[in-house]
């Protein structure tokens, strides 16, 4: 008897662990039901999304994104911890989520007959739809109305772009001159920025990632739709009614508030571009009102103090009370991660000296993880491009570079290729890269702004 009353205890407790296994690892199974009560009891929400610059990307060491910052917001209105996991593509997310592997889709996942059968949609429901991306006070005039485009160039990526495009074109009876850009080097992004650059003139692209990149290019014009409005909105397991109404009463009762709203600004309408100004002074030999700082803390990390300046000057106009629209303060422009971790103290970010002190210490630790380039001016340009991008993009384009047979220790034509490639979906989800989506074309340029600039510094202003 007391043989048969252990074997039954160690059996059931083997079933309990058996359950408890499955809770953990396959959220929704018919086995067990995962609801929103289960979650909390776990404390976390796992969140399904993809890489890009509207949804999810990490930036200089942060987590940022809209839809990630949505999630972080529902997440803690929960009082549960937020874990992202990214998909490859919409069909990886729907499959992902049915699968268990995270309790809900982040994403303007389109809303159709098909996908009503596999999921429960809840939150926000948003409209988008495709616009011409075109220059405002260009030669020609702004295109108002679609019947405009016969006669027209418009370059696009194969897929949903193209298909438009070639059904818009067969509707209006033909003329319209369809150029498809198949390089996998060249992304939506990089044609956006060629029709601001005045290299092409016409480009299709999503609303949302539209309104994305007016913010770095002011001259665009992006008012002309071309396809009818698609819905999308967030998504969870039909199995999950609960986290669904969560999701839907927290999106009603948040859509007016400070966080939202300041998510909002972030991403879609305030400027990312800084205007600068002129040296202060050529004939006293100054560039900065901080040159006596630049000065002196350059020598710590053997640098010459114009360059520390031309870095200041790119990231703040040397404007100690500046704030990015990625939360970056100061002369400086410091993450606040970084920024504490620097030994920035709180509530000094506006302070020149700390700014620069802090930022020549992450620059000496940033040095020091380089240490592999061998050749220290070569270094320089890797712990720029760092410095704007967080050394876990320039270890990806690194390795990129070497999966591909380029130089990962030299960076112009080299690493900076692949930096700029880690806009493409082809690269960023390559194994050997371990951060995902980068808007690579903002450090390109970065680090070719600073060093012209440091030149002209160098030929006119005394060392």
């Amino acid at each position: 008897m007391r043989i048969k009353v252990v074997r039954f205890t160690f059996l059931f407790c083997l079933a309990l662990l058996v359950l408890a296994s499955c809770r953990k690892g396959n959220r929704g199974t018919d086995e067990v039901t995962y609801d929103l009560p289960q979650m909390k009891d776990s404390g976390e929400l796992v969140v399904l999304t993809l890489y890009s610059s509207t949804s999810y990307f990490i930036y200089r060491g942060q987590e940022m994104g809209f839809q990630y910052e949505l999630s972080e917001q529902f997440a803690k209105s929960l009082g549960l911890k937020l874990r992202i996991e990214v998909a490859r593509n919409v069909p990886d997310l729907v499959r992902k989520l049915r699968n268990g592997e995270g309790d809900m889709i982040a994403y303007n996942l389109p809303i159709t007959k098909e996908l009503k059968d596999s999921v429960t949609y809840c939150g926000e429901e948003v409209v988008t739809h495709q616009v011409i991306v075109q220059r405002a006070g260009g030669k020609g005039k702004v295109l108002t109305d679609v019947t405009q485009l016969v006669g027209k160039e418009v370059y696009v990526k194969p897929g949903k772009y193209f298909d438009r495009l070639t059904n818009l074109n067969k509707e209006l009876g033909g003329g319209i001159k369809i150029r498809k850009v198949e390089a996998d080097s060249i992304t939506v992004e990089d044609l956006i920025t060629q029709v601001y650059q005045g290299k092409i003139d016409y480009t299709v692209c999503d609303n949302d990632l539209a309104r994305l990149n007016t913010t770095y290019y002011p001259n665009l014009d992006i008012r002309l739709p071309i396809s009818f409005d698609q819905r999308a909105s967030w998504a969870v397991r039909k199995e999950c009614p609960l986290l669904a109404e969560a999701a839907n009463k927290w999106h009603k009762e948040n859509l007016t508030s400070p966080a939202y709203n300041a998510s909002m600004k972030r991403y879609f309408e305030i400027s990312k571009s800084i205007i600068h100004s002129p040296i202060l002074s050529l004939r006293e030999g100054k560039i900065s009102h901080f040159d006596k700082l630049f000065k002196k803390y350059a020598k710590e990390i053997d640098w010459d103090w114009r360059l520390l300046a031309s870095l200041a000057y790119t990231e703040s106009n040397f404007d100690t009370t500046a704030v990015s629209w990625a939360g970056a303060r100061g002369l400086m422009q410091l993450m606040p991660v970084t920024a504490r971790a620097m030994g920035l103290p709180p509530g000094k970010e506006s302070n020149p000296e700390e700014s620069i002190k802090a930022a020549v210490k992450y620059i000496d630790a940033t040095n020091r993880a380089l240490k592999v380039i061998p050749d220290k001016k070569e270094r320089i340009k890797f712990i720029l491009a760092s410095y704007n991008a967080g050394l876990g993009h320039i270890s990806d384009a690194m390795a990129l570079a070497r999966k591909y047979g380029k130089n990962e220790l030299v960076w112009e034509h080299n690493v900076e290729k692949f930096i700029l490639l880690k806009s493409n979906e082809e690269y960023f989800t390559d194994p050997v890269c371990k951060n995902g989506y980068f808007r690579g074309i903002e450090t390109y340029n970065f680090v070719r702004d600073i060093l012209s600039r440091y030149e002209v510094y160098k030929q006119k202003i005394k060392k």
